[in-house]
């Protein structure tokens, strides 16, 4: 919170300056239903670090969670500064007809379409963390050790958290066709040893989070030509909200399942004829909140990083940076804006105030008539060459 000193040029000599942050106020924040406990707790923890008052709607489709921060929070924070409230949509709704000095959103790309308009009736700024389609690349690997760990990377980030119901998951991938082959016989073998096989049969894998999510996963499936891309998995069970992982091979670019972002465990499989068409292929679709590649070519990471846009870029690993709290998170485009995490999440709830300090000496005024555009050069000349510019500036006045 210690204002941070602000370098001054010489021509504003004797002055100095400084940035100061300070709260904005009383901020909204909504958390997703996905991760409710960090999803929540951590923008709180910015917010609060920052000096603001935080109202928290934990989402109403993780009601144990939610209830859970609505009892606990109250214990150990001022519920004069922190509250906690739940409801469902009608109460989100009331929320926003309020006026807020900010607004934190993490959720569906739909949803923060609306918390966006409702905040642009007040001015309100906002930070939206929501999702996309999150791509990974898989560049021809030599060594079988590195290709058996990618597989197991792919595998555990797809389908282990929240069973790939996460704005950060995987959910395609890209690779060479001579590749592919392998990489799909492994990623069968690492589904069975991880998860176990068959929905009835599954192991460590958390269900889906209600009906209507499960029946929208479903409908993906139905889709004929999708339906015969399927090369591993797809069964379900329906009782317990289980999808088995469901591995799909070159399911058609237009069907939902390739234009919509999937949440959940299901993942395409695009071929390509070369690795490097992956940079048009990502560029031709909205920017993404992550990207993850496994690749050992330097000069191809490059290019990637220079040719391509997305919210992150995690080489040779999956959802790793989201809990490494030195780097900013956040989206880019369509995957939202703003960013937090650690330092990152103090920055996003203050306001850097610029504050320049003067003193009432020397004061120095022209004299009449005014100068002549030869003597006006020098001011031009001071404010882009610090000391040349001044000494030729009090040169100047010094002779008027």
């Amino acid at each position: 919170m210690a204002p941070k000193k602000g370098h001054l040029p010489l021509l504003f000599f004797p002055a100095s300056g400084e940035v100061l942050p300070e709260p904005l106020g009383t901020v909204l924040i909504f958390s997703s239903w996905n991760f409710p406990i960090s999803l929540a707790l951590d923008p709180v923890i910015g917010a609060v670090a920052a000096g603001n008052t935080v109202v928290l709607k934990p989402s109403e489709l993780a009601p144990a969670c939610s209830s859970f921060l609505a009892e606990t929070l109250p214990r150990y924070l001022d519920n004069r500064a922190v509250k906690v409230v739940t409801g469902g949509p009608n109460l989100g709704e009331q929320l926003l007809e309020q006026k807020w000095d900010k607004i934190f959103f993490t959720g569906s790309p739909q949803v923060g379409r609306i918390v966006m308009s409702a905040a642009a009736r007040h001015l309100t700024p906002v930070t939206l963390e929501l999702g996309g389609k999150c791509p990974t690349i898989v560049d021809t690997l030599s060594s079988t050790s590195e290709i058996k760990i990618t597989v197991k990377r792919i595998a555990g980030g797809k389908w282990g958290p929240c069973s790939g119901q996460a704005c950060i998951g995987i959910d395609y991938l890209l690779v060479e066709k001579k590749f592919c082959t392998m990489l799909v016989d492994l990623l069968m073998k690492t589904i069975r040893r991880f998860y176990g096989e068959g929905a009835k049969n599954m192991k460590n894998m958390c269900k889906i989070i209600n009906k209507h999510q499960f029946e929208r996963l479903q409908n993906l499936l139905k889709d004929p030509a999708v339906a015969a891309s399927i090369v591993y998995g797809g069964s379900v069970d329906e009782e317990r909200l289980l999808i088995e992982p469901t591995i799909l091979l070159d399911p058609p670019l237009d069907a939902e399942i390739m234009t919509e972002e999937i949440f959940g465990p299901l993942l395409p499989i695009i071929t390509l004829n070369n690795i490097q068409e992956s940079i048009e292929f990502i560029n031709a679709r909205p920017k993404p909140l992550a990207m993850y590649v496994f690749t050992k070519d330097e000069s191809f990471k490059q290019q990637l990083l220079q040719e391509t846009s997305s919210g992150s870029v995690t080489f040779n690993d999956v959802m790793v940076q989201f809990i490494c709290d030195s780097l900013p998170f956040g989206g880019v485009g369509q995957s939202g804006f703003g960013r937090y995490h650690g330092k990152y999440s103090f920055d996003a709830f203050s306001h850097e105030k610029a504050v320049m300090r003067r003193g009432f000496f020397p004061e120095i005024e022209p004299r009449y008539p005014p100068w002549n555009d030869f003597k006006l050069k020098f001011i031009r000349l001071a404010y882009n060459f610090d000391y040349l510019g001044l000494l030729l500036l009090m040169l100047g006045l010094k002779r008027n």
